[in-house]
């Protein structure tokens, strides 16, 4: 009977989840105002790693070629995603700091300011992906034929990065707010017509035109695109946290200043970090197509687990700010050291399954013999990290929620600039460890992230910052 009841209240603290919640994060039991921000956040997650998960399973009929184009232009994408990260990391630290001060006039105020902001920058980014994307093909090391055939899936999705400015940004708006249910619901819309269009305009289904890689490009712009329009709808016109009405429509220029100040802390973590894995493309590279195709796959099924744990560490962030807002700094800290626990026990999971049979995993994509290899190894070795990424992702997390984003930014410098970048060179190229001394100094890297970030978390400077 005990049991029983505990399964019943499993499932209705999951409904409650999935449905939304009025509670208030900063007073209700620890563990369960994780659970309900955690719950939607990590299928949000999931849902946001199905994008590239979808164009690489459809893009894969297309050969080698075709899943290299689209692995080089993903990584080239990681600069944008720290962009738009970085904008909707400030979003989260002021948001959520207003709404634990119950404030969500101010709150609503902010999030208008940060969209402005998002637009801004997302007309900058728009200009090389427009003019430039031969260009980026070929520094990035692709043959010409791949420059010749699949130019335009980086000129759609770079020059159309607006839609995805938008969704990180609006839905950090959101999940901050503790509405982190209605952000899963906005990714859920993208995904369907995502998966809908891809194979229907790759593949020239029914009416629609055959468009092979472009295809691809244009189904996951719509499917973002429509995703946006619903983000927009329900800010004006739904019934959540923040409500945007005709009163905080106006533009605050020092808002905005300190949203991007505070954002350049956000981008300077995450561009150091993705930056540093294009420069992993760009050695792999070096190693043919197959073994770009290979590492293409197997980032692609890291990615889909990764981002999942980012959902339990932004629920780490949005309770450290809510609760400095509402003067709660020990349960601030409590709730960090939760969340990685949760967050290490989750990846452990998928730990052992990676390293113990990573050939199920790799072939579902493909049946070629040469990429198969290649993505056994990246899926492998990078997967012997993963408790360490558990953690360090919760602890940068937390700095990023108190507002503290310079902290991590440091860190991933020292980490990933001046770490794993000469390592990785040094095992693949001069060592003659090729693909698996790149895969080796990530592991080394991510691991000492995590150390350092716990050492510094510990001294509890980030409960003092201020937004």
């Amino acid at each position: 009977m005990h049991f029983k009841k505990k399964i019943y209240s499993l499932w209705i603290d999951i409904k409650e989840a999935l449905a939304g919640t009025d509670k208030d994060f900063t007073s209700i039991n620890l563990s369960k105002a994780i659970f309900l921000l955690s719950v939607p956040m990590v299928l949000e997650m999931f849902m946001e790693s199905s994008f590239a998960l979808a164009d690489i399973f459809f893009v894969s009929k297309l050969g080698a070629d075709a899943i290299a184009t689209v692995g080089i232009t993903e990584s080239l994408m990681t600069i944008l995603y720290a962009i738009a990260s970085g904008l909707s990391i400030s979003t989260t630290a002021i948001v959520s700091r207003r709404i634990g001060e119950k404030r969500p006039d101010k709150a609503a105020f902010s999030s208008f300011q940060a969209i402005i902001a998002g637009l801004i920058v997302s007309f900058f980014i728009a200009i090389p992906g427009l003019f430039f994307s031969r260009n980026i093909l070929e520094i990035m090391g692709a043959s010409k034929e791949m420059i010749q055939n699949g130019y335009e899936y980086p000129k759609i999705i770079i020059s159309s990065n607006v839609v995805i400015m938008m969704l990180f940004i609006i839905n950090a708006i959101f999940r901050s707010s503790g509405d982190a249910a209605v952000s899963m619901r906005v990714l859920l819309v993208a995904n369907i017509f995502n998966i809908i269009l891809d194979p229907c305009l790759i593949f020239g289904l029914g009416p629609f035109p055959e468009l092979g890689i472009k295809g691809a490009a244009v189904a996951t712009t719509i499917g973002r695109g429509l995703a946006v329009a619903y983000q927009f709808y329900l800010l004006f016109f739904g019934k959540k946290r923040i409500k945007l009405e005709i009163k905080y429509l106006k533009i605050s220029l020092i808002l905005i200043k300190k949203l991007m100040k505070l954002s350049l802390g956000g981008i300077g973590q995450n561009i150091a970090a993705t930056l540093s894995w294009v420069g992993m493309v760009r050695l792999i590279s070096e190693f043919g197509s197959h073994t770009v195709a290979g590492y293409t796959i197997g980032i692609r099924i890291i990615i889909f687990t990764l981002l999942p744990s980012w959902g339990l560490a932004n629920a780490a962030g949005t309770l450290v700010g809510q609760n400095l807002g509402a003067g709660k700094p020990m349960r601030a800290e409590k709730s960090v050291f939760v969340a990685s626990l949760l967050n290490m026990i989750v990846l452990g999971v998928f730990a052992v399954l990676f390293i113990s049979n990573p050939s199920v995993y790799i072939s579902f994509f493909t049946s070629d013999p040469n990429i198969i290899s290649a993505g056994i190894i990246c899926l492998r070795y990078i997967s012997c990290g993963y408790l360490f990424y558990a953690f360090g992702m919760v602890m940068v997390q937390a700095f990023n929620g108190a507002g503290d984003t310079l902290t991590p930014t440091w860190i991933n410098i020292v980490c990933f600039w001046l770490i794993e970048i000469p390592l990785a060179y040094i095992l693949s190229m001069i060592m003659g460890l090729n693909d698996k001394g790149v895969y080796i100094a990530i592991v080394i890297a991510e691991s000492l992230l995590a150390i350092v970030a716990l050492l510094i978390f510990r001294k509890g400077k980030w409960k003092k910052s201020v937004v």
